[in-house]
C-alpha cells in the first residue's frame, strides 16, 4: 500500500518556494558557491595527489561497509582497553537514553558539530531533561539562536549573511555587534571562553574512526572542539557505525581526502582522542585524569545504517565522507540551500533521510526535487552515485516497496 504523501508534499513545497524567493538566502549562497570553487581549485592544484588518494579511500571505504559488524566489535574493545566506555545504540531512542544515563541533569554541556546530534535532535532531548547546552560551532551557535535546523553539512549557517548575523548578536548580547565578521567572531568568543571551563560535560562527533587503535579522528577549524572535548571532566564520542575504517592508516587517508574536498589544504586542528586524559611522569605509573577529561565514552549508533549496508543499491551512500562539495553543486541547493532537505541535505541527504532520519515520507518529497544531473558524483571524492539511488527511491515511493 503507497502511503499519502500530500501533506508532506504540500508543507515541503511552501518551504522551498519560500526558499527561493529570500534574497538573504541568495545574497549567501552566491557568495559561498563561489568561495568554494575558488578555494577548492586552488586547493587541488597545490595537491595534485588527491583524486589518486580519493580512489584508494573509495575502496578503504566500500570494505569497511560491507564489514561494519566485525568492525564495531573491534572498535568497540579497543575503545574499552583504552580505558574508555563503549556503547551501542541499535537505534535513537537508545542513543538518547544512553546519552543521558551518562550525563544526568541539571548539568552544563558544550557540544561540538555533529550532523548525528542533528539527526537524534541531541540538544534538544538533553534540554528538555533539564540540562543547560551550548553549540559551540559558530554556524551552530548561530542557528541556535535563531532556533533553526542547519542548512549545509559543514557550514550550517551558510544562510544567513553577516548583516542577519550582526542583529541576533546585538539582541543577544544585549550590545551593538556591527556586521563586521571578525567583530561578530570575536563576540562569541567572549562569550563561549566561559563555558569551556565551566561545564560538566563535553560532546563531540568523529569524522573517522580507527577500529583497530579506536583513534577519534576530528577534524576541525576553530579550535572549539578541542576546548569542548579537553576542558570538561567528560568527553563523550557520538558517532555513526559508517565512520568505521580498519586501522590508523586508513583514517588519516580518509580524513585528508574529507578536508581537501572540503575546501581545505589543511584543516586548522586534526583531533585525535583514543581515551581519558592520562599521566605516567610519576614513577611511570599511568593515572587517569589528567589535565583533559577524566572519563570517556564512546557511543556507536546504527539506526538504520547496518540496513542501508545490506542492500546493494544503497549501500554506496554509507561511503559519504561529508565533505559538503556536492551541495555546492548542487542547482537545486544553490537556490534554497538546506530546504532541500530533512535533516540531511541534497541529493545524498535523501538516501540518508530515508533510511536513517525520517523514512520514505520525509525522503519522496526530496527524490522529487533532485534534478539527477549528476553534478554531485562530478564533485563526489567517493563518485557516489546519487542520480541512480535516487531513480530507485522514486520507484519504490511509487510501488510502496
Amino acid at each position: 500500500m503507497t502511503v499519502d504523501l500530500r501533506k508532506d508534499f504540500v508543507d515541503y513545497a511552501k518551504s522551498l518556494n519560500s526558499a527561493c524567493e529570500d534574497t538573504n538566502i541568495q545574497k549567501a549562497m552566491t557568495r559561498a558557491v563561489g568561495s568554494y570553487r575558488d578555494t577548492v581549485a586552488e586547493t587541488m592544484e597545490r595537491f595534485q595527489h588527491t583524486p589518486e588518494l580519493a580512489r584508494e579511500v573509495r575502496e578503504i571505504k566500500s570494505q569497511s561497509v560491507a564489514n561494519l559488524d566485525e568492525l564495531l566489535k573491534q572498535a568497540m574493545a579497543s575503545v574499552e582497553r583504552n580505558k574508555g566506555k563503549a556503547f551501542y545504540a541499535k537505534d535513537h531512542q537508545a542513543a538518547l537514553e544512553i546519552a543521558l544515563g551518562i550525563i544526568g541533569r541539571n548539568k552544563t554541556v558544550v557540544k561540538g558539530k555533529s550532523m548525528l546530534g542533528e539527526e537524534l535532535h541531541l540538544r534538544q532531548y538533553l534540554e528538555d531533561n533539564g540540562n543547560e547546552v551550548w553549540e559551540t560551532d559558530l554556524g551552530e551557535f548561530i542557528l541556535q539562536l535563531r532556533k533553526e535546523r542547519p542548512m549545509h553539512i559543514l557550514s550550517p549557517s551558510i544562510h544567513v549573511p553577516r548583516e542577519q548575523v550582526a542583529e541576533v548578536f546585538s539582541k543577544f548580547f544585549g550590545k551593538e555587534v556591527p556586521p563586521d565578521i571578525a567583530e561578530e567572531v570575536k563576540a562569541v568568543r567572549e562569550f563561549m571562553r566561559e563555558k569551556y571551563f565551566t561545564a560538566d560535560i563535553g560532546i563531540s562527533g568523529a569524522n573517522v574512526v580507527a577500529a583497530d587503535t579506536g583513534a577519534m579522528v576530528i577534524i576541525e577549524n576553530e579550535g572549539n572542539v578541542r576546548l569542548a572535548t579537553g576542558a570538561p571532566p567528560v568527553h563523550i564520542v557520538i558517532v555513526g557505525i559508517e565512520k568505521l575504517v580498519p586501522t590508523f592508516q586508513d583514517a588519516m587517508k580518509v580524513a585528508e581526502v574529507t578536508w581537501r574536498y572540503a575546501q581545505y589544504g589543511i584543516p586548522g586542528y586534526v583531533n585525535i582522542v583514543s581515551g581519558p586524559s592520562k599521566t605516567g611522569d610519576i614513577e611511570k605509573v599511568t593515572t587517569y585524569g589528567a589535565h583533559g577529561p577524566k572519563e570517556f565514552y564512546v557511543i556507536f549508533v546504527d539506526s538504520g545504517r547496518s540496513e542501508m549496508a545490506k542492500q546493494e543499491k544503497f549501500s554506496q551512500a554509507l561511503n559519504c565522507l561529508r565533505c559538503g562539495g556536492c551541495m555546492y553543486e548542487c542547482p537545486v541547493f544553490q537556490v534554497t540551500a538546506g530546504h532541500f532537505g530533512h535533516i540531511y541535505m541534497g541529493g545524498i541527504g535523501t538516501i540518508w533521510t530515508a533510511f536513517v532520519a525520517g523514512g520514505m515520507e520525509k525522503a519522496t518529497p526530496l527524490a522529487y526535487s533532485c534534478l539527477r544531473c549528476g553534478r554531485c558524483v562530478e564533485r563526489c571524492p567517493m563518485s557516489i552515485e546519487v542520480p541512480a539511488m535516487i531513480g530507485e527511491l522514486r520507484k519504490r515511493a511509487i510501488h510502496g516497496e
